[in-house]
């Protein structure tokens, strides 16, 4: 291997990578919308009047964060099959990337919940709102203000996890740099493309979050 740069290397692999980088952005979108409402629901599933079912999602919760996103990974491809769950590699790694960061998001969204007025709940009850109509037009617009900038960073690390979906052969961005870098014994281009393409997402993406943040605080009078 060689570390003299070959722009005519570099313009050769470029669509290659372009088009791999459109499944990275495929996963990481579709497992950070599985992860928002996945989250959501286990939030709120540690709400509930059940001491038993806040007592299995919280466990759940735990065990899903103390465990490698790879292993989770490899157990729904590959452990799957053997209780009749039969998944391709894409579906597999979206579904594994979707659940764990479900984890993480639901303690964001219970920051969130937390940090809402305890007067807010109290005047929802005064005036006899179902426990939904609370929820969906009281509690969660005010609690997703002070959640957005946790929700932004997971979702930009959601973008760094998606190579670990080259275990099981997705062909995304980085396992597309290193089948090229295996064929033609060059990596020097091909990684430095992928550097460079994850950083040109992952700040406006962050420079996004911050808007939205704003623009969220402001509509709230926050």
């Amino acid at each position: 291997m060689t570390f003299n740069w070959r722009w005519d290397f570099t313009w050769e692999i470029l669509p290659q990578l372009l088009w791999a980088t459109l499944n990275t952005l495929i996963a990481a979108g579709v497992g950070y919308a599985i992860a928002l409402v996945g989250g959501l629901l286990l939030a709120l599933a540690q709400r509930t009047k059940w001491p038993a079912l806040t007592f299995v999602v919280r466990e759940l919760i735990e065990f899903i964060r103390s465990t490698p996103l790879v292993l989770q990974i490899f157990f729904v491809f590959y452990v799957g099959p053997q209780f009749g769950i039969f998944l391709s590699p894409w579906v597999s790694g979206i579904f594994a990337i979707g659940l764990h960061y479900s984890a993480y998001l639901s303690e964001v969204y219970r920051a969130g919940l937390n940090s809402v007025a305890p007067g807010q709940w109290e005047v929802c009850r005064a005036l006899n709102m179902s426990p939904r109509v609370t929820y969906v037009r009281i509690i969660i617009p005010q609690a997703l203000a002070p959640a957005v900038p946790g929700l932004g960073n997971y979702l930009v690390g959601i973008l760094k996890d998606t190579p670990m979906l080259s275990v099981i052969g997705v062909m995304e961005l980085m396992h597309t740099a290193n089948a090229l870098g295996s064929e033609n014994y060059r990596y020097l281009e091909p990684f430095t493309l992928v550097g460079l393409i994850f950083l040109l997402i992952s700040l406006p993406t962050a420079g996004l979050v911050r808007m939205f943040e704003r623009r969220l605080r402001l509509r709230l009078g926050l």
